[in-house]
């Protein structure tokens, strides 16, 4: 049985003084990158006796900065949520997760405070993984060298390591699959993350509406700044069954029957009903159909899902899923 992720929203920890190998950043979409340092903290920690951690900040920082400044279209938006996060991390083999809360009291914290409480007192930390650009603290005063300094004097490594780039030597980043996934560009998303874009999360009950028309839905809360572009893909859904479902969903606001705002995944799963209320789903993002629409009238949009529906169909039928 491979050993559980530990997620601790406190430090230090309330449960353990073990020593660390950490690493430290937002880790949003656990990309490609991502997954180059992840296997190296995990293989460092190995060698060593250590726990392979992770430390990871709410909101992100440039969230935060944002909001403070009153500039929202400066927050990132979102590719993975926490659970999603939590998944691939421990998919890697990460043994904790530290969840700092990222406030004005972090923001104004000295570097050398940050060292001493969150990486000595807080993970115990014996090593320590980060990128050649890494800054912390106040202003962001903090750098390698005085990571470097700590180290000898509070008995922990420091490793530095340079941006992962792709086969043609474009640097793999967060904000390149946010990138990918605002236009559609799912082969470039799946590219840098190494595998499909996902989303996970629990079958609430919506307005009905689908069942009347024909097409029932799963609905499944999104991240509020989802990063994905707004529209119809071609889907499957993981868990509900022994096998993936195949199925046509809808990502937005639901302009024709709703004004409330918020965004929604609604997925109709193709020749098959489900009882799936509450339980946990993973839907896989396959193809991008079209952009979202208010239609005129229900008919109208009764029609363009009937076109979704056989544009999947086909799709599947192409690809032998």
């Amino acid at each position: 049985m491979k050993p559980s992720l530990r997620i601790y929203r406190c430090l230090p920890r309330y449960d353990a003084d073990a020593p660390s190998a950490v690493t430290i950043g937002n880790f949003d979409g656990v990309h490609r990158g991502h997954q180059t340092i992840l296997r190296r903290v995990v293989q460092s920690a190995g060698q060593r006796g250590l726990l392979p951690t992770v430390m990871t900040f709410q909101p992100h920082p440039r969230a935060f900065f944002a909001q403070r400044g009153q500039r929202p279209e400066l927050i990132p938006t979102q590719i993975s949520s926490l659970r999603d996060k939590a998944w691939a991390l421990a998919r890697l083999n990460v043994r904790q997760l530290a969840l700092e809360r990222f406030n004005q009291a972090l923001a104004d914290m000295p570097a050398d405070e940050f060292i001493q409480r969150l990486l000595v007192r807080g993970l115990n930390t014996r090593w320590l993984l980060v990128g050649e650009d890494f800054r912390y603290g106040h202003k962001r005063m903090g750098d390698i060298d005085l990571l470097r300094r700590a180290g000898r004097q509070h008995g922990f490594e420091v490793e530095a390591i340079a941006d992962v780039v792709d086969e043609h030597g474009y640097r793999i980043s967060s904000s390149e699959v946010r990138t990918a996934l605002a236009v559609g560009n799912l082969e470039r998303a799946q590219d840098l993350l190494g595998h499909t874009y996902r989303i996970s999360g629990h079958v609430i009950h919506g307005q009905k509406l689908g069942r009347t028309l024909g097409y029932p839905t799963l609905n499944i809360r999104v991240p509020i700044l989802c990063a994905a572009r707004s529209g119809v893909y071609v889907v499957r859904a993981y868990g509900l069954a022994e096998q993936p479902l195949n199925g046509v969903a809808s990502l937005g606001v639901r302009p024709t029957v709703s004004d409330a705002g918020r965004i929604m995944l609604e997925a109709h799963l193709l020749d098959c009903r489900v009882d799936a209320y509450g339980k946990l789903t993973r839907i896989e993002f396959l193809k991008y159909l079209r952009d979202e629409e208010k239609f005129p009238d229900l008919p109208a949009m009764i029609a363009a899902i009937d076109n979704d529906a056989q544009s999947a169909r086909d799709y599947f039928a192409l690809h032998g899923l």
